[in-house]
């Protein structure tokens, strides 16, 4: 059981929902960066998808998208954040962390040496969303076979329907549940029959389900915040740093309210 595994059964027995963060690795540089995943533990929020910056991230939106290409403009690399995430576990920073990227990222790095780098870093778990199930032998050859190695999230979608039982069969971590047709950020364009595909996943579902895209407060969970265990902020929260000028105050303000307000 991994950092992933056990925050969420801490919070199964605490009947407590998560609230998950995603924020582009390397913005606006890399020790800032760790000062907010620092700031972001000790506020509270429960886990973190640190974004590692790719020139065509097809699933994210303009804000995303944006930060992306930031990032790879200051030099931020593959290579660079994994130096970051060891730096970050060898001072004692222990919130599970996910590295949301896209595949060719991975294989120009190379599948198992990748495996093996974040073995090494301390990365908890893996969302890729260009690897559909079918297309994941290859790098759960080497995930699955080394204990410390990170848990490949699975993501379904509102278009998923008869693809859920085997998309959710044999998953680890957390379910990552894209609540809108299209890319991230937005503004809560849920899709129509947003709780009935909730529904059906939960129904699926031996591990807990997140739902992510176009969030931005808890309040925008509220006609679906008994069916799902999460929710994952990603557009806003990169937009609210940028506009306080990444200033951790901020940062903490936000999460500590989001996780108050999404556990009432």
């Amino acid at each position: 059981m991994n950092r992933i595994e056990e925050r969420l059964q801490k919070l199964k027995s605490e009947q407590k929902k998560a609230f998950i963060t995603y924020m582009t690795a390397g913005l606006p540089d890399f020790e800032q960066t760790k000062a907010i995943i620092r700031t972001q533990e000790s506020a509270g929020t429960d886990i973190i998808e640190l974004g590692v910056p790719f020139s065509d991230p097809v699933a994210d939106g303009p804000v995303i998208q944006n930060a992306s290409y930031r990032a790879i403009c200051q030099g931020v690399t593959l290579q660079g954040v994994l130096d970051m995430m060891g730096e970050l576990r060898s001072e004692g920073v222990n919130i599970p962390i996910v590295f949301m990227m896209y595949y060719n990222t991975v294989l120009h790095y190379g599948v198992e040496k990748f495996v093996n780098a974040c073995i090494t870093a301390g990365v908890d778990g893996l969302i890729i969303p260009d690897l559909p199930k079918e297309e994941q032998d290859e790098i759960r050859k080497y995930l699955d076979t080394q204990e410390q190695a990170p848990i490949l999230i699975q993501l379904v979608s509102p278009v998923s329907k008869e693809r859920i039982p085997e998309i959710v069969k044999d998953a680890r971590g957390f379910i990552y549940c894209v609540s809108s047709m299209g890319v991230t950020g937005q503004a809560s364009s849920f899709h129509r029959t947003i709780v009935e595909y909730l529904e059906s996943v939960k129904e699926a579902s031996k591990i807990p389900v997140m739902m992510g895209f176009g969030i931005c407060t808890a309040a925008d969970l509220e006609p679906m915040k008994h069916t799902i265990d999460g929710a994952i902020v990603g557009s806003h929260f990169i937009r609210l740093m940028e506009e306080h000028n990444y200033d951790l105050d901020a940062v903490r303000d936000y999460c500590e309210t989001f996780k108050r307000e999404l556990n009432q």
